[in-house]
């Protein structure tokens, strides 16, 4: 399957998703999860490299052939999940049955007022971390994003949470301002975001095992983490059904270290454990995942050694940046 997540269209635009929001203001979430259903349905009729990659996933997930009904849970999910962020950035968290696991381990963090790096992925709802807010009203989140990826998405996000959109540390930019927000960011407390499970063709890439075969994923995050030498901490929001979602924690490092003698070994490693932590969650609630391509099988014209990202470019101009 050659088809990337770079080069698939989106499935509405600014005016599709002002319009499901507009309803589900109106008319509250139930009905509006009662628009969910053609969605699923339309996902399932028109987007074939999607069905096709959700095939691929699940079976590798489950262990065995899935059946329509399990593809169409897992764009359900995915759909549900996309509803729900509407009202999470809204901050209307008390719709949400939130439960939170390891929440100690930021409290440590917090006791000594530094800035955490916070990695994600596309399993579930990375949104549900904003819950956090009602732990602590002090909590600074800066969210690390490629905002020209998903632009209706994105512009409609903007128009809708203009504090948020004010948060967002735009990945695309120059490395070296990209580096110098997110240094001024964490120097200040704040968990500042990434998404670190997809790599573009154009990345840097380690090829580690992930659900039994071989995976890529970018080294950019990693590279940028060792560079600032700030705890790194893995957040998985996993959307259970209805209205509840399990929010995880786990410390991953106080302090990455790539040894400099053998880098590409030791990024191997660093983020081997991460895929092993990613397979653990995934496993744990299999219809979360929404990388809807083939995740397994990047572009195989694109050159890995070759790294373009902006979250890459940060670590570099972390590192060249003088003290």
């Amino acid at each position: 399957m050659k088809q990337q997540w770079l080069e698939r269209p989106e499935a509405g635009g600014v005016f599709g998703y002002r319009l499901i929001s507009l309803f589900a203001r109106l008319c509250g979430r139930a009905p509006a999860r009662l628009v969910l259903f053609p969605i699923t349905a339309f996902f399932l009729l028109k987007r074939a490299p999607e069905r096709r990659a959700s095939r691929d996933y699940l079976q590798r997930v489950l262990g065995r052939k899935p059946t329509l009904k399990d593809v169409a849970k897992q764009f359900h999910y995915f759909a549900s999940v996309i509803l729900d962020r509407l009202f999470l950035l809204s901050e209307s968290f008390k719709r949400f049955d939130v439960r939170v696991h390891g929440l100690d381990v930021l409290r440590a963090q917090w006791a000594k007022k530094q800035g955490v790096l916070i990695f994600g992925s596309h399993l579930g709802s990375f949104d549900a971390l904003r819950v956090l807010g009602e732990v602590r009203k002090d909590v600074k989140v800066r969210v690390v994003l490629d905002i020209e990826h998903n632009a209706a998405l994105t512009n409609f996000l903007h128009a809708f949470n203009p504090e948020l959109a004010r948060s967002i540390i735009n990945a695309r930019q120059d490395g070296a301002v990209t580096a110098l927000a997110i240094k001024e960011a964490l120097d200040e407390g704040a968990l500042v975001t990434l998404l670190v499970d997809r790599a573009r063709p154009d990345n840097q890439m380690s090829i580690v095992n992930f659900l039994g075969d071989p995976a890529p994923f970018p080294t950019g995050p990693w590279q940028l983490a060792a560079a600032l030498k700030v705890p790194v901490v893995l957040c998985f929001g996993l959307y259970r059904g209805g209205n509840r979602y399990d929010l995880h924690f786990e410390a991953f490092a106080d302090t990455v270290r790539v040894e400099r003698s053998n880098r590409e070994t030791s990024l191997n490693a660093i983020i081997q454990r991460y895929a092993d932590r990613l397979a653990h969650y995934t496993r744990n609630a299999p219809y979360n995942w929404f990388n809807f391509y083939d995740f397994w099988h990047l572009n195989s014209t694109s050159s890995p050694s070759s790294d373009n990202s902006g979250v890459a470019r940060a670590a570099d101009g972390v590192e060249r940046r003088p003290d």
